[in-house]
């Protein structure tokens, strides 16, 4: 028996007649109280809010229930981990993220053995804190033993004694554990005939072990979103199509929580899907202002989504290491939420934010030293509290954070505040950058991250100051062409050459750079005069604002003569490299890197005028200084070794351009990584040069095994990937390709 009156009082009539003993109890708000009372009854509560319990005179008559089980979701869905929770077994811990819908799975399991009459007694505790769980045992005892509530703690005791004797079928639901150490002396006992189920954001060693099987709860799959906001749309008189559905639905998250909120919102306001969708998309919004007041809340909910994890946050940055969860959980709300790398996430720009912050707030005008170590603790404390699920065993991919844990994140922080994460954030991302990208797993991941924060980033304008545009924003661009995706790499820099101009202004060398880096892509891309253009106009601008001896434009004249030759022009390349090579001899010297591309160049393209064996002596003669330059390892060596040995096989030596080949082919490996995007061009290169010396078995053989690597790493649909495989099958039926 159950009765409730506001807090502050000095008593309480409770449904067992008796006035309470104590007058004046000082209750504190947000302080969990015990309050005796005559009478057989008790209290539970806060200053605002007080639980009075009274025992029956006898137990209750089986079945029975104690406590108020939730009403089902409207729409609700069955779930795979609603057979989870039917397997034997006599506890299982369902633990996720605040909003992922524990508490209905529980609650429909709860309703469903009781509709079959499968239980002798159900009892339902909000799990809150100790207090909470105390009062619903001594409740609990008092209904089904008649025992005295006026002593919770013994009382409790009892009801646990009466579960560890008595063979009935009882099922006791722990609901929203908030920490593990409420329970110690609290569990319920294993008994063949009880079960226990418990639910929290948990995810401590504390909630498991012998007999304690937990069971992780994520969004909801795309069908299950979907089929859920038509459902609810659907009793509220409203369709809308399949597709925006599925769109929103990947908006949120697919988070159970959002999407009923969002439902709600979309029927009271007579919004439709794509009305939302640009609310949502709406950056100078806070996530609060596309969802219901909380007064307007479906399904008997308390928290609207905005405040889903904000206790959690709290907690977290209260706990040792303190002062840094709230700080790394804004840094990573700036990034890719399917994945952060680990190397970002303890990048020293990372561990120099968190050191400058405690708790948003400078400490004592000093910093702090922050560890690798301590930026792990903090790691797994958010792991633990769900916030965040952190795998460091894939370290590609090491965090990731739900895309609506990060919006609330974001729309918490001041714009100053907004502006530091996203700058910190691009600086570990720069740090984490490797120069050659060996693991083209990791590249993706690093390009994603980028992705994320360009697109944040862009509307405030914060990758930009005076000094100019953030590296991160070039490291993406490069990266994109490292990936073969040249026609990415073009769009992008064509967007950032309009940022840049836009912050910077037309003249910026950070604009001039996007704007050469932009042809270049544009050329790799296909359109060699296209790019020729663009370096001719590049060329005029860059020679009115460095002058016509500056590095930079000579750099340009450079490419400018490779791409005339690549649009067919080859005399043209002739005659600018020859120019070019007098401009960079007398400005920078024999040794400089302008001078040594443009012998590179020339040799190249007398090459391409027809002269063979000229290209190949003029070559070799240039590999030396290169080597003698840059290193045997520099990726410029390496590169004038390729061109070489492709030279020989046009000059009629091709045993040799297989000798190169093959030797080449070890050094990229082991230099760049056997997925980089040269190594495959090496590999092509390779295979043609086996076919052309008479081995097609030992061609296919290696055109094969192209293929089978560059489909594991591009893709089947690639255009590279189909384009060697069409060569492939041109030898195959002993046509060359050309």
């Amino acid at each position: 028996m159950v009765d409730t009156v506001p807090g502050g009082h000095g008593g309480g009539r409770g449904h067992g007649g008796g006035r309470g003993r104590d007058r004046g109890y000082g209750l504190r708000a947000g302080r969990d109280v015990e309050v005796r009372a005559a009478g057989g009854g008790f209290a539970v509560g806060t200053a605002e809010h007080v639980t009075l319990y009274a025992a029956p005179r006898q137990p209750a008559t089986l079945p029975h229930q104690v406590g108020v089980v939730p009403a089902p979701a409207q729409s609700f869905q069955t779930r795979p981990e609603s057979a989870e929770l039917r397997a034997p077994g006599p506890c299982h811990v369902l633990t996720g993220l605040g909003g992922v819908g524990k508490t209905q799975l529980a609650a429909a399991h709860a309703h469903r053995a009781w509709d079959a009459r499968e239980l002798d007694v159900l009892v339902w505790v909000t799990a809150t804190g100790r207090p909470a769980v105390v009062a619903s045992y001594a409740q609990a005892a008092a209904e089904l033993c008649g025992a005295d509530p006026a002593e919770p703690e013994q009382a409790a005791a009892a009801f646990l004694a009466w579960l560890r004797a008595k063979p009935h079928r009882w099922l006791v639901v722990l609901d929203d554990v908030a920490d593990p150490a409420d329970l110690r002396g609290l569990w319920p006992p294993d008994s063949p005939a009880g079960r226990t189920l418990v639910t929290t954001r948990r995810r401590d060693a504390a909630l498991t072990g012998t007999g304690r099987r937990r069971i992780d709860v994520g969004p909801f799959t795309p069908d299950e979103a979907s089929a859920y906001l038509a459902g609810v749309l659907a009793a509220h008189g409203r369709t809308e199509p399949a597709g925006e559905l599925a769109s929103l639905a990947a908006e949120l998250g697919r988070l159970p929580l959002a999407l009923s909120q969002a439902a709600a919102y979309l029927a009271d306001q007579a919004l439709g899907a794509a009305a939302y969708r640009a609310l949502l998309a709406d950056r100078t919004r806070t996530l609060a202002h596309a969802l219901p007041a909380p007064d307007a809340l479906p399904d008997d909910q308390r928290v609207p989504v905005a405040a889903a994890w904000s206790l959690s946050a709290e907690l977290a940055d209260t706990c040792e290491p303190r002062g840094l969860a709230r700080s790394l959980l804004a840094l990573t709300a700036m990034l890719d939420p399917n994945g952060i790398p680990a190397d970002v996430l303890t990048a020293p720009a990372t561990r120099a934010f968190l050191a400058r912050k405690g708790r948003g707030r400078l400490l004592r005008g000093r910093t702090r030293r922050v560890t690798a170590g301590q930026v792990h603790e903090t790691l797994r404390l958010l792991h633990r509290l769900s916030l965040v699920d952190h795998t460091p065993e894939e370290p590609q991919r090491a965090l990731h954070v739900h895309a609506l844990v990060q919006r609330t994140t974001r729309d918490a922080l001041t714009p100053r505040r907004f502006a530091a994460c996203l700058r910190a954030a691009a600086d570990a991302l720069a740090e984490a950058w490797p120069e050659n990208e060996r693991d083209i797993a990791l590249a993706a991941a690093l390009r994603a991250n980028a992705a994320a924060l360009i697109a944040l980033g862009e509307p405030t304008g914060c990758l930009y100051e005076r000094s100019g545009a953030h590296m991160v924003l070039f490291r993406y661009g490069m990266s994109l062409e490292d990936a073969l995706q040249a026609a990415e790499a073009e769009e992008f820099y064509r967007a950032l050459t309009e940022a840049t101009t836009r912050h910077l202004g037309r003249d910026h060398w950070c604009t001039l750079v996007a704007r050469q880096l932009g042809a270049q892509a544009r050329g790799r891309a296909g359109d060699a005069a296209g790019a020729a253009v663009a370096y001719e106009e590049l060329l005029e601008d860059r020679t009115r604002v460095l002058g016509r001896n500056d590095y930079s434009t000579l750099a340009t004249k450079l490419d400018l003569a490779e791409w005339r030759g690549e649009s067919g022009d080859g005399e043209g390349a002739v005659a600018a490299y020859t120019e070019l090579l007098h401009d960079t001899r007398r400005v920078h010297g024999p040794d400089h890197h302008n001078t040594l591309s443009a012998r590179l160049g020339l040799a190249r393209w007398r090459g391409e005028s027809g002269d063979p064996e000229g290209a190949v002596a003029a070559f070799t003669g240039l590999l030396p200084d290169v080597v003698r330059v840059f290193g045997p390892d520099d990726r410029r060596t390496l590169a004038l070794r390729h061109i070489l040995a492709r030279w020989r096989g046009r000059a009629g030596d091709v045993e040799g351009a297989v000798a190169a080949f093959t030797e080449l082919l070890s050094d990229v490996v082991r230099v760049l990584g056997p997925d980089h995007r040269n190594a495959f061009v090496l590999r092509e290169d390779l295979a043609k040069s086996l076919g052309r010396a008479g081995d097609t078995e030992a061609a296919l053989a290696a055109y094969a095994a192209l293929v089978d690597d560059m489909t594991r790493v591009l893709g089947a649909d690639h255009p590279d990937t189909r384009a060697v495989l069409a060569k492939a099958a041109a030898w195959r039926e002993g046509q060359a390709p050309g």
